[in-house]
């Protein structure tokens, strides 16, 4: 059975490209994903088939089909993953810094949905044969908790949760300088670069963004912060953090690439998942603590 989802183009997507904004707007399906539904006419802008790159339009209606789950392929490998918690419709897994989520190009294995595939008897299918279970993201350097679908069912519940951003996400980061204000709120609008698409950006016809911060401690070159997203873009805390100044230590894309304690990867850890039980819309939440590389940089700090 297929599953239509129906979106209204809002005002910050005005002139921006069908497959730019699904992909943006829609967490659990990837661009090219997406670029294969418009292709097969999955996709309808006001009842009409459109390209890739057709410009939106604020008012329109943009109607997606997404098939019916496709069978699972995928090589499963034993790679070690630490399971926070399972149940019959999700999975809370502790995703290592370093592990891609799924396969792409230049990664069509040795990935987390691999290791998935090898720890857990079922995943939901709707994210096609290369993202079983995935409902969303992290950074391949970026560590930390992440929910796994088992199920169709659940897969959606979830997706409709983050697309409401009713998810509970919290971060651990190390960031440069000095951060005075206790606590704080970076209210910015984030887009795709024009100057580089692999980038997101700080622009006026942005989507909104909000990120709230707290500092936990503070050392001589740096700010530990505890962030909490309030939406949930694309590399979001690296983008308003790089905005503010204060960028994310060791972040590649937005930082100054130089190596840190190191290391040449961005030091940020999703330590708090919070999210509405898809079968018994329970609030449940979960933590994982940092990790071994983040706390030896914390106690070198200290030490400072």
């Amino acid at each position: 059975m297929e599953n239509k989802i129906m979106l209204e183009v809002e005002i910050p997507w005005d002139g921006e490209r069908l497959d730019v904004v699904l992909a943006d707007q829609i967490s659990f399906l990837s661009r090219s994903i997406i670029k294969t539904y418009i292709k097969e006419g999955r996709v309808l802008v006001n009842k009409s088939v459109r390209k890739a790159s057709y410009l939106l339009h604020a008012g329109e209606l943009v109607e997606i089909e997404v098939p019916p789950a496709q069978e699972l392929t995928l090589i499963p490998q034993n790679i070690p993953i630490e399971i926070i918690y399972q149940d019959q419709d999700i999975a809370i897994i502790s995703k290592p810094q370093g592990l891609v989520v799924h396969p792409a190009h230049g990664n069509w294995d040795g990935t987390l949905v691999n290791a998935l595939l090898y720890h857990l008897h079922d995943l939901s299918g709707i994210n096609g044969k290369l993202r079983p279970g995935i409902v969303h993201r992290l950074d391949k350097d970026t560590s930390g908790v992440m929910v796994v679908a088992k199920n169709d069912y659940a897969h959606n519940c979830l997706a409709k949760q983050i697309k409401d951003h009713t998810i509970n996400r919290e971060y651990m980061a190390l960031v440069h300088g000095i951060i005075r204000e206790d606590k704080g709120l970076i209210d910015a609008p984030i887009g795709r670069s024009k100057d580089d698409r692999k980038k997101m950006a700080i622009i006026k016809d942005g989507r909104p963004s909000q990120s709230e911060y707290q500092v936990v401690e503070r050392f001589r070159d740096y700010t530990l912060v505890r962030v909490k997203l309030l939406t949930g873009r694309t590399h979001q805390i690296r983008v308003h953090f790089a905005f503010i100044k204060h960028s994310v230590v060791g972040d590649p894309l937005y930082g100054s690439g130089r190596a840190h304690f190191g290391r040449r990867t961005q030091i940020l850890h999703a330590c708090l998942l919070g999210i509405n039980h898809p079968r018994t819309e329970k609030y449940l939440e979960f933590r994982s603590e940092l990790p071994e590389y983040f706390q030896d940089i914390i106690l070198q700090l200290r030490r400072e």
